[in-house]
């Protein structure tokens, strides 16, 4: 394992980071590279993959560096699986050159000693972050609270199977839907109306 950064020392002299800032998953070639796959995959815009894969950089960075165990964001987690996918990249470059160690995934055993395990890795995950990096963009490192207790609820639909409405949409559609059958049925009660 690397040294932990100090307090003072720049991110930018770090080897691990100077390997890290440069490294792209997969064949250069690829006609779908991995930022392209990883934004198809979760249904993201390119913009918003890039930045996910910022982050999972800097994840993978505190992974190798920090000297504690670390837990992902669920959008550095759907980075980091996808990455899993690519197993020769992963395990005889990434690893061994890049981060000069393995790094495993371990997912939960379930149960509330896990979920109490996973969020104290995670908040501390979040004090290494704002350490080395500065505060964490919320919208891709939610606090302990919701990464633990709201994000795990979620669920991958495909749009194929289903009709994905944002809940703003929904509201307003049920509220149109509403106006309009209360103007129907006072359409109906006026005389001379039927």
């Amino acid at each position: 394992m690397q040294a932990p950064l100090g307090p003072h020392e720049p991110i930018a002299d770090h080897p691990v980071w100077k390997k890290l800032s440069h490294y792209l998953v997969g064949p250069d070639d690829a006609l779908l590279p991995f930022v392209a796959r990883l934004a198809c995959e979760n249904g993201w815009s390119r913009a918003h993959a890039e930045r996910v894969f910022e982050e999972y950089r800097r994840f993978c960075f505190l992974a190798a560096t920090c000297g504690h165990v670390v837990t992902p964001s669920d959008a550095v987690d759907q980075a980091w699986h996808l990455h899993l996918t690519y197993t020769r990249d992963y395990w005889e470059r990434f690893c061994p050159q890049v981060l000069g160690r393995p790094l495993h995934h371990g997912p939960t055993a379930g149960g509330p000693g896990e979920q109490h395990r996973f969020f104290l890795h995670y908040a501390e995950t979040l004090r290494s972050y704002e350490r080395v990096f500065g505060p964490p963009p919320a919208d891709l490192w939610p606090d302990a609270a919701r990464r633990l207790t709201e994000d795990h609820k979620a669920r991958r639909v495909h749009p194929r199977d289903a009709f994905i409405v944002p809940r703003r949409h929904a509201a307003i559609g049920a509220l149109l839907l509403g106006l309009a059958l209360a103007a129907g049925w006072m359409g109906a009660l006026l005389p001379g109306s039927g």
